[in-house]
């Protein structure tokens, strides 16, 4: 299967609590006028991006019963969802977050725990 821009994360699934994030342009200009090259915004230690897939969210646990012989075999996994929702803006640390290269674009695997703040378009 070729990768296209539509199809290019279709295949990709986002493990456990973690989001895929793809960080926002950052300011070309400080707010005293001075141009930074692109790497040295990338190295502060709070990023924010926009959240492009998530993970199903944390496991609950099973209880450690005894099946009986009526029970069906296999329960599928429940999860707590998430708060972040794909389309958010999501404040995180960077230090909490691992840098993949998918497509060619770079992306940010981040655990829930290592967002501080969400942005979202429509109302709570």
């Amino acid at each position: 299967m070729e990768l296209t821009a539509d199809n290019k994360l279709k295949n990709l699934i986002v493990v456990g609590d973690r989001v895929l994030i793809k960080l926002k342009k950052p300011n070309e200009k400080t707010g005293s006028g001075l141009y930074l090259p692109p790497g040295v915004q990338e190295k502060e230690k709070v990023q924010q991006g926009y959240i492009i897939k998530t993970g199903p969210g944390y496991p609950i646990p099973m209880p450690t019963e005894d099946p009986e012989p009526w029970m069906d075999k296999e329960e599928p996994i429940k999860y707590v969802p998430l708060q972040a929702k794909e389309g958010d803006l999501a404040i995180f640390l960077l230090n909490g977050s691992f840098e993949v290269i998918y497509g060619g674009e770079k992306y940010h695997v981040v655990p829930q725990s290592s967002i501080l703040m969400l942005e979202r378009e429509q109302e709570l």
